[in-house]
């Protein structure tokens, strides 16, 4: 009997409408990659400036009041340090790193416990205050300039914590018999010292757990990237190897067969230099246990079949 003709396979298809057959690889996604990833909402300029400026010029007053009874730089931040409400000094922070000390990292000056340390180590090199004063009575209040600065920091992280919290909704909504846990916005990462008592690195942070019942299936790190390229393509890529080599050698020791390891990135920053290069690079190395995805790709990349692998 003649061979009965084999009905051809249809190719799947994404929520999007995009052929996902034959898709297995991180690097499988690169020639459509832009449609791949998700572009968070911005705002423009100079549409926020009145909305700047009305939240930022009671901090330029209380900065600028500080500025006049401060007998030197120094003074001035220790007198900024005394502040007891955290968002008021940190604002306060930045306008006396932009003012006096631009080469001392924001993170630094925002820890209050390290206030002298800062002036011991730093304050040889802080504008005099002479300058600051003189340089400060130049500008009007509310600035401006500067208030459009510090709105640059107001939605930091904003983007990322979107990005979490929507994967999460995805893994309960698409996986209900998995627990995830983590922070969905902000929040305390997950130590891995606190997933398994004998961790080698108990403070190795992670964003999520993935789990069925107590079985741990899988640990993830997200990142949203608006912009990223040169030597910090290197450090972010470098640095999930480094983890990843470390969360699966674990693995191996303890005889977790089924652990993975999601990295979770989206934004325009993987269109960047080397980016998506690097990034399949990395979940090949991963031999299969490793996957990188994008939230458009979690439907077909985050499955019940690779996690029970």
């Amino acid at each position: 009997m003649a061979e009965a003709k084999r009905k051809p396979t249809r190719p799947t298809r994404s929520s999007k409408g995009r052929s996902t057959q034959g898709r297995k690889d991180f690097s499988d996604y690169q020639h459509d990659a832009a449609t791949w990833i998700t572009l968070a909402t911005g705002e423009y300029y100079p549409d926020i400036l009145p909305e700047a400026c009305e939240l930022y010029k009671p901090v330029l007053v209380l900065f600028g009041q500080i500025l006049k009874r401060s007998e030197s730089s120094s003074a001035l931040f220790l007198n900024i340090c005394e502040l007891t409400e955290t968002w008021m000094r940190v604002q306060l922070a930045r306008v006396f790193k932009k003012y006096v000390s631009p080469a001392t990292p924001v993170e630094m000056l925002k820890v209050k416990s390290k206030c002298k340390a800062i002036c011991d180590q730093f304050g040889a090199r802080f504008r005099p205050i002479q300058e600051v004063q003189k340089a400060f009575a130049s500008r009007p209040i509310p600035d401006e300039a500067l208030c459009a600065i510090l709105w640059e920091y107001k939605d930091r992280g904003k983007k990322g914590y979107d990005l979490t919290e929507k994967f999460f909704a995805m893994i309960r909504g698409q996986l209900p018999q998995y627990t995830i846990a983590g922070p969905e916005r902000a929040g305390k990462d997950v130590l891995l010292g606190t997933v398994w008592d004998d961790y080698p690195k108990p403070d190795r942070p992670a964003d999520f757990v993935i789990r069925r019942g107590s079985e741990i299936l899988a640990v993830g790190f997200a990142r949203y990237d608006s912009d990223r390229g040169g030597a910090q393509e290197d450090d972010r890529t470098g640095g999930y190897r480094d983890c990843a080599s470390e969360v699966l050698g674990f693995a191996a020791h303890k005889g977790l067969k089924k652990l993975k390891v999601i990295f979770l990135n989206d934004g325009p920053g993987l269109l960047l230099g080397s980016m998506w290069a690097d990034y399949t690079y990395l979940e090949q190395s991963g031999k299969g246990r490793i996957r990188v995805v994008t939230l458009r790709m979690v439907p077909e990349r985050i499955t019940l079949q690779w996690l029970e692998a």
